[in-house]
């Protein structure tokens, strides 16, 4: 899960004890690195079986020691769909993508990866292509080699999905609970590991190499892309996860305030965890004397096999380990918190009925088995190859394209008057000069270049040195339209059904607003949105009284059941 060669084979080091096992090798080739011997005593131990003997020394060296090198030892509610509790609990913070990895049983020293190096490959770290090989992956050889399916990864796979029902089992009256500890936690994880980093020999090295900018990567669209499906998923804009989360708002909520301190939260916290992540960085590149960037991984292999492989060079490093993964393992659990519930709650709303919301628990555990069932092959031998294939395709040029869309739509043919008239109504005040700027001018003038470039200078997915074969390219770009297509084809068929005499006709009529669109709620009805008549049962309003002391008459809601009414409605 190395992004580059075979780069991230220098995290599997550790501590070992130089003065003993090295030297024959440094002073017999001084041109070999201290990464390139250590490599070396751990591949002959296992080949001429004294593994364990190297472990039992090793894990003895530590005890007696206790401390890193270099250091001293030291010690308004919606009745029918529901909405949250409060408005801390709609406040998530920033989430990271998860993935299933778990460690070596065989190596006591905690490294992720056993290395598989041939004896008389010539070169570095660099040259050697086994040297990626992962035990608890067993990887293939090919994309479409499946091979078996990992019992401990399916395990997870599993759990995982049992974890995330149980917290939906009751929509986001449960979710919401369950995020003033997920969302929290973390917190606290990143503080310890930060006072912990800080404090290491290298920590300002590697934190200066997280803050020294590559100008010369600013002309690439690459990087430009990966920060804008980074921001995407970070914030969940285009995911649909903001417009389900938010539809549980009260009508009057200041989803402008809201906006505001999520995005400042998102990014300040990514700030923050750099900080955590290349301080530890830092001190592995001081302790094996190279630089940062030998060290510095990007993509799956910076959280899963850079930065634990830094952990297993602490004192009492499976309690750095453990807060670690059990931070990745909350973070995951909020994302996954929030795609599921986007699903759920669109197949609810679309199907719209009495019944649907009764069953809304049976229609969880239906997406949940659904998406359990999908995600086995991820778990076999090629499962690493699928995730890179579905992560840069699926989940990075859909999002700029629908999130371009998107505002187009909804600036230009909804109309940014109407839009603006529809804040207004709910804050009280217009949206501030500003984001009414960014909407309708800049926000789709940078993701309309940012498509252009990353399409201009596109260059087909590789992983480590295995190069994806064509029909594999062809499935992701598949994936990545499979979304983006919906536009347009729903957008024909509304065409076909609208009445008109002429196509343009009809396009006028397919894009005007339902006779139903406003404020779900009839009390929230107002100005242009103000109903003339009374409405019927097939209208599928909800109706709450606005003055219970004053003149009422009976109407029957969309339940079917009958709710008194403001006389003057």
């Amino acid at each position: 899960m190395v992004g580059k060669g075979a780069k991230g084979m220098l995290v599997t080091l550790l501590p070992v004890q130089r003065s003993f096992f090295l030297p024959r090798f440094s002073r017999a080739t001084p041109s070999i690195s201290l990464a390139e011997s250590a490599l070396k005593v751990w591949h002959e131990a296992y080949n001429s079986g004294l593994l364990p003997q190297l472990m039992a020394q090793h894990s003895l060296a530590m005890a007696q020691n206790g401390a890193v090198p270099s250091e001293a030892t030291k010690r308004d509610q919606n009745l029918k769909r529901g909405n949250w509790g409060n408005q801390i609990e709609r406040l998530h913070v920033p989430l990271l993508h998860h993935a299933h990895l778990l460690r070596d049983p065989s190596l006591l020293h905690g490294a992720l990866l056993r290395p598989v190096c041939e004896p008389g490959v010539p070169g570095g770290l660099e040259d050697q292509p086994h040297v990626q090989r992962l035990y608890v992956l067993k990887l293939s050889d090919d994309i479409g080699n499946f091979g078996e399916v990992r019992l401990p990864l399916l395990g997870c796979l599993g759990v995982s999905w049992v974890v995330v029902f149980l917290c939906l089992i009751r929509g986001v009256k449960s979710s919401g609970k369950v995020v003033y500890f997920t969302a929290t936690f973390p917190y606290v994880v990143l503080t310890i590991l930060f006072v912990r980093g800080v404090t290491l020999e290298g920590a300002f090295t590697g934190i200066m190499y997280y803050l020294t900018p590559q100008w010369d990567k600013i002309l690439e669209a690459k990087v430009w892309g990966d920060a804008a499906s980074q921001i995407f998923y970070s914030l969940g804009c285009a995911w649909g996860g903001l417009i389900t989360m938010a539809s549980y708002n009260k009508f009057h909520n200041n989803c402008y305030r809201d906006s505001v301190i999520i995005s400042i939260t998102n990014c300040a916290t990514s700030v923050y965890a750099g900080f955590v992540i290349f301080s530890i960085l830092g001190f592995m590149a001081s302790h094996l004397g190279v630089d940062v960037s030998r060290v510095a991984d990007h993509g799956p292999g910076l959280a899963f096999v850079a930065y634990p492989e830094a952990l297993t060079l602490l004192p009492i490093s499976p309690l750095w380990s453990l807060l670690f993964f059990f931070m990745l393992i909350l973070l995951g659990l909020g994302t996954q918190f929030c795609l599921l519930e986007t699903l759920v709650t669109a197949i609810v709303d679309e199907v719209g009925n009495e019944w649907i919301l009764q069953k809304k628990t049976y229609v969880t555990l239906g997406v949940a088995v659904a998406g359990f069932l999908l995600g086995i092959p991820l778990t076999s031998q090629a499962g690493i190859y699928w995730l890179l294939l579905m992560d840069n395709y699926a989940a990075s040029f859909s999002l700029v394209v629908i999130s371009c869309i998107m505002c187009v739509a909804i600036m230009y043919i909804y109309g940014h008057r109407n839009y603006f008239q529809d804040i207004q109504m709910m804050l009280g005040f217009p949206p501030p000069l500003f984001f009414q700027i960014c909407w309708r001018f800049v926000s789709p003038a940078i993701i309309f270049f940012i498509l252009v470039f990353t399409v201009i200078q596109y260059q087909p997915i590789t992983y480590n040195h295995y190069q994806y074969p064509g029909w594999a390219v062809a499935i992701g770009f598949l994936m990545a339209l499979s979304s983006v297509l919906c536009i347009p084809l729903y957008a024909m068929f509304r065409l076909c059904r609208t009445d008109g005499d002429t196509l343009l006709q009809r396009l006028k009529n397919a894009t005007k607003p339902s006779r139903d669109w406003g404020p779900a709620l009839l009390e929230h009805r107002t100005g242009r949105y103000a109903p003339t008549i009374i409405p019927s049962p097939d209208d599928g309003f909800e109706v709450q009284p606005l003055h219970p002391d004053k003149a009422q008459i009976p109407i029957v809601g969309s339940n079917g059941s009958s709710r008194l009414q403001d006389s003057r409605i």
